[in-house]
């Protein structure tokens, strides 16, 4: 996989867990869910993408400066938000709007990885589990001139969307397909939950992920995609307008 250090790299697939083993958070300078963090060298703009390195203990965020998707990459964390208890195991993961002011324990060291959209409008200070036993109905395929052999049957469940529509998370399934490459015009993080899909990027990386592993696409990335059985993930999104 090209190196993600190097500053004129392809955009490409990133595989976060890889990337978090080898991150080093900066020291805690206030609560430790806001400044003991790492974040990837991505294309500057709204999306930021990293690790949150949270020791054994407890904390408080008085506000989330913008609204942010957290997934939990090892260990436990609870979250409460009056009186409200949020468990968190590996895999788990919310949506902390904008404002949001939160409790948080870990029970011992916990690597979380986060995904913020700043500039958006201001969130409303909600908490929002992403739930994985949603019922997913019906979505769109990908584009038929792109598709190699037949059309498979997708499904979706919207946890969250941001009020303009460019920022949301949920939980999504399909059949097998095999998709030429596009350029990605979107940021998108995935978990997968079921199955293993396989992406080759415009250099001609190759990478393939299955169920547990979390990997993030960059916008502008052009990559194709081939899942030989079915596949559910968690996603969190920016497509700008």
């Amino acid at each position: 996989m090209t190196s993600i250090d190097a500053p004129t790299r392809t955009r490409s697939f990133i595989d976060l867990r890889a990337w978090v083993a080898d991150a080093t958070a900066a020291d805690a300078s206030g609560d430790a869910f806001l400044s003991a963090r790492a974040s990837l060298p991505l294309a500057g703009g709204p999306i930021t993408v990293g690790l949150i390195a949270l020791p054994a203990g407890t904390g408080r965020v008085d506000a989330m400066p913008a609204d942010e998707f957290v997934i939990v990459e090892s260990g436990a964390v609870e979250i409460e938000q009056d009186g409200r208890v949020i468990a968190m195991t590996e895999g788990d993961s919310i949506v902390l709007r904008g404002g949001a002011a939160f409790g948080w324990t870990a029970s011992s060291e916990s690597r979380l990885i986060y995904m913020r959209r700043t500039g958006g409008s201001a969130g409303d200070g909600t908490i929002i589990p992403i739930d994985i036993h949603a019922p997913l109905a019906p979505s769109g395929a990908p584009l038929a001139e792109l598709l190699v052999g037949p059309t498979p049957s997708c499904r979706n469940f919207t946890d969250y969307k941001s009020e303009d529509g460019e920022y949301m998370a949920g939980t999504w399934d399909s059949t097998p397909y095999h998709r030429r490459p596009m350029t990605y015009g979107h940021y998108e993080l995935m978990y997968l939950l079921d199955g293993s899909v396989t992406f080759v990027d415009g250099d001609g990386a190759e990478g393939t992920f299955s169920r547990g592993d979390i990997f993030l696409v960059e916008q502008g990335a052009s990559c194709s995609w081939d899942s030989q059985v079915d596949v559910k993930k968690i996603y969190a999104i920016y497509r700008p307008v």
